[in-house]
């Protein structure tokens, strides 16, 4: 790997920490407002995150034209923001209803439903420069929502007592604005034309397989917390959703590796995209085996002290989930070979089907007996068989031995090596 890579990995990677750094204190003020609001808080999350993964193949798409095939078209631009528009009116309409119709945990939803239209906007434009492996302006557009997000909800409590209300409108009204801005500087720049329908129509089939990978794959992360949710209730989903929360800093790590080398990855050579998948998966699972025990001994620290004692709950759940995220670190490499590389998003979709069902069904039967605790022993159980099973499809399609993607070997240090010089040139 080059020295262009290690920068995009390390810029990729201080913006998400930035990022998980603000979203911590936004949490943290929603998690000292009391379990149940930390709860309604999750749910409100986990909902948009699904959201997003549902119409996260509009960005997906444009970013392999960008890739695979070194296009970027401005028609092709318009249209994806022209879809995420519309699909985004459908969703409010759906969020809306249930926020009316449904359970009073998600009775929130429909602060939701108002932004959906402009809420998918930053996320899928983002596409144009994931495909190019430009990360500064990626940088900048997973920091600007929360940033904008804590200054408002420092602005409103100037004003009065902070409120879980105030606090989800400030989320959503900063999504929108950077949405909104991000709209702007495209069009002033040229960067966006009379939408092309039929470019777009073309892609539907992979946009649509994204979609469900991403839906599905997320639905996995989240499964156990709406079956807490529905079991132990609100003020127990608060608390397993620390654990969850906590445990998912890991995957900061793997994520910022991967879409530093997203790019090289679409690359048409199947031998350097392989190599470059596996280098990646192999140093995502050393820094998180380091990062985990480190990871275990902060949170019991910290969060007792900072979130409050009922917090300490979460520590046993976390640490059952700890082992499921650690090997799931390396998902998003091997996904991303597939997905960018081979164009066939359907091999990381039927893996991750089979991972949320698994998780769903042990869930159902686990958190009755052990609470949240089996909740998180679900997860890391179907996160771990999910894994192996896609490093078998990645070997066979690298023409590997399974032992070469599993049993790291030389290419840690390789990779290491690579990763740490200042003056290679690029990476083969």
């Amino acid at each position: 790997m080059s020295r262009a890579v290690a920068r995009g990995t390390a810029i990729n990677l201080a913006a998400r920490l930035a990022a998980v750094g603000l979203v911590l204190a936004l949490t943290t003020v929603a998690a000292r407002l009391g379990t149940e609001q930390q709860g309604v808080f999750a749910l409100f999350t986990s909902v948009e995150g699904l959201l997003l993964a549902l119409m996260s193949g509009f960005g997906v798409a444009l970013a392999r034209r960008v890739s695979h095939h070194g296009e970027s078209s401005p028609a092709l631009l318009g249209a994806v923001v022209l879809a995420c528009v519309a699909a985004g009116a459908v969703a409010g309409l759906g969020l809306w209803i249930f926020s009316r119709v449904g359970p009073p945990a998600y009775a929130s939803l429909w602060l939701l439903a108002l932004a959906a239209p402009l809420l998918l906007l930053a996320p899928n434009v983002a596409g144009l420069w994931l495909g190019q492996g430009r990360m500064a302006p990626m940088a900048l557009v997973s920091v600007a929502p929360p940033a904008l997000a804590l200054a408002a909800l420092g602005a409103v409590a100037l004003a009065q007592a902070l409120a879980l209300p105030a606090l989800l409108a400030c989320w959503v009204a900063a999504k929108v604005a950077v949405g909104i801005t991000l709209l702007v500087l495209l069009a002033r720049r040229g960067r966006l034309a009379s939408p092309d329908l039929g470019a777009l129509r073309a892609e539907l089939p992979f946009v649509a397989t994204i979609a469900l990978t991403n839906l599905v794959s997320l639905a996995n992360y989240r499964v156990g917390l709406f079956v807490v949710e529905r079991v132990l209730g609100l003020s127990a989903t608060g608390v397993y959703s620390i654990a969850v929360m906590v445990a998912e800093l890991l995957w900061f790590v793997s994520g910022s590796l991967t879409q530093a080398v997203y790019g090289r990855i679409g690359t048409p050579d199947r031998e350097r995209a392989a190599q470059t998948t596996l280098r990646a998966l192999h140093l995502s699972w050393l820094a998180l085996l380091a990062a985990a025990p480190l990871l275990w001994l902060a949170a019991a620290l910290i969060l007792p002290r900072a979130l409050g004692p009922a917090y300490a709950d979460s520590l046993l759940p976390l640490a059952l989930l700890l082992p499921g995220v650690l090997a799931f670190g390396g998902a998003s490499a091997m996904s991303a070979f597939f997905t960018n590389h081979a164009g066939q998003p359907q091999v990381p979709a039927r893996i991750a089907a089979g991972s949320l069902a698994a998780n769903a069904a042990l869930s159902v039967l686990l958190v009755p007996h052990w609470g949240a605790a089996g909740a998180a022993l679900a997860a890391s159980l179907a996160y771990g068989v999910s894994v192996l099973l896609l490093a078998r499809r990645f070997a066979a399609a690298a023409g590997w031995p399974l032992a070469t993607v599993l049993r790291p070997g030389r290419h840690w240090a390789d990779g290491l090596r690579a990763l740490a010089s200042r003056t290679g040139g690029p990476g083969r």
